[in-house]
């Protein structure tokens, strides 16, 4: 028993107990930690792709975002974690590279300065550095069997307050905005749901599950294609606003004219 108290008390003891404990977290983590979420999928890559990616951060990305993707406030902030979808969807839609120091950074997307496989080196390279959102599955992009109507009752809850009922954006605050909706990529829409770009919250799938998600796609690509009019009588298709604007400009002045006309008549 003495020999054993002894042993305790050795400073090799602590280094043991640490590395023991430092074993056990590690292994704990590899079982425990998060699946990739329902819906998504890591796009396959190589480690050669993946160098590729490293090379093209580089070149374009590193001067904001760091050599390493861990920030550089206040010009960029660190992209560990923030996984495949976000890579793809920021520069899939022409908003990254920035063009310009600003609130928001808009949508170019007739100025994407990179192939699809570009961007999906970049996005395999910064999800390699910590676990992200990972880019949609083709299931849940091909909108068959989405449940249109749903999708308008999803988008009318979640959405409508800072895109507007049409879908075609609307102000927010300190000179920000929620962009148009139409002309979006499916996988696109989905890559901001999941992921939260600038203002816009996150959609994880314990908020709106994927087949959900598929369904406000769905309802975003009708109203796009010419479908029924959700946000009011197609007045600029800018939602209810348009409506109201007609309704009283019209009203107060009819209101106005019968005014007028019955103060006449009681003269």
């Amino acid at each position: 028993m003495k020999t054993l108290a002894a042993r305790r008390r050795s400073p090799i003891a602590l280094l043991v107990l640490l590395l023991l404990g430092l074993t056990m977290t590690g292994t704990a983590y590899a079982v425990f930690q998060p699946k990739a979420a329902p819906g998504t999928s890591a796009t396959t890559v190589s480690a050669e792709d993946i160098e590729e990616g490293r090379q093209l951060f580089l070149a374009n990305c590193a001067s904001c975002h760091g050599t390493n993707a861990e920030g550089n406030a206040p010009a960029g902030p660190s992209l560990v974690g923030v996984g495949a979808a976000a890579v793809d969807f920021q520069v899939g839609t022409g908003r990254m590279p920035l063009a310009a120091p600003g609130v928001q950074a808009p949508a170019n997307r007739d100025q994407v300065n990179f192939t699809s496989e570009e961007i999906t080196q970049m996005a395999a390279y910064v999800d390699s550095l910590g676990p992200g959102p990972a880019v949609p599955d083709a299931q849940w992009l091909d909108l068959e069997g989405a449940d249109i109507a749903n999708g308008g009752k999803l988008f009318r809850t979640n959405c409508a307050m800072c895109h507007n009922s049409a879908g075609t954006g609307g102000a927010l605050t300190r000179g920000k905005y929620a962009p148009t909706l139409m002309g979006v990529e499916p996988v696109h829409i989905y890559e901001a749901m999941l992921t939260g770009p600038q203002s816009m919250p996150v959609f994880n799938d314990d908020n709106l599950t994927p087949q959900e998600k598929e369904d406000v796609i769905a309802f975003i690509v009708d109203m796009d294609q010419g479908g029924t009019a959700y946000g009011g009588h197609q007045m600029g298709s800018i939602g209810p606003a348009g409506d109201t604007l007609f309704i009283w400009t019209i009203g107060i002045g009819l209101l106005i004219a019968a005014a007028v006309w019955l103060g006449r008549k009681a003269a």
